[in-house]
C-alpha cells in the first residue's frame, strides 16, 4: 500500500474560495479524495481551516455551515496532537527553522506515514524528516 499524502489547512480553504476557480477546482479534487480516504488532515489543519471560515471569509461562514462542512469532511483520516507531535514540531523548529506550526504540519504527516504534503505554504520541494512538501497549484 502506498505511503497517504497530508492536506495543509490552504487546500481546505482554497476549496472553498471562489476568488480564483483554478486553484478551487483542484483543492476540491484534493478534498474529494480525503474524504474518499486517500489523504489525511490533522486537527490542526481542521481547527485553522474552521477558522478561517467564520472570521477570513467576507461575508464570513455562520457557525451552522462550517458544522455542516466539517461534517462532510468527518472520513478524513485526522491525526490528533499529542505529546510526541508536540514534542517533533520542536524538533522541525530546531533542524529546519521553520514555524512551530509548520513543525506541527510536519510532525501529524511523519506520524500518519505520509509520504506527500500538499501544501501552498511551506516550501515546495523540500522535505521534512523525509516527508516531502509539494504546492499543487
Amino acid at each position: 500500500m502506498n505511503a497517504p499524502d497530508f492536506l495543509d489547512t490552504n487546500i481546505f480553504v482554497y476549496a472553498h474560495d471562489d476568488t480564483d476557480l483554478r486553484k478551487q477546482r483542484i483543492a476540491q479534487d484534493l478534498v474529494r479524495r480525503a474524504v474518499q480516504g486517500e489523504f489525511v488532515a490533522s486537527a490542526q489543519t481542521l481547527a485553522e481551516f474552521a477558522a478561517t471560515l467564520l472570521r477570513k471569509f467576507v461575508p464570513p461562514f455562520t457557525p451552522d455551515e462550517v458544522v455542516a462542512i466539517l461534517d462532510v469532511l468527518s472520513p478524513i483520516r485526522i491525526v490528533a496532537p499529542d505529546h510526541g507531535v508536540v514534542r517533533r514540531a520542536v524538533e522541525a523548529n530546531g533542524t529546519y527553522g521553520i514555524h512551530f506550526y509548520d513543525g506541527m504540519i510536519v510532525a501529524a504527516a511523519e506520524r500518519a506515514g505520509c509520504s506527500r504534503i500538499w501544501s501552498e505554504d511551506m516550501n515546495a520541494g523540500q522535505k521534512y524528516f523525509g516527508v516531502d512538501v509539494q504546492n499543487p497549484f
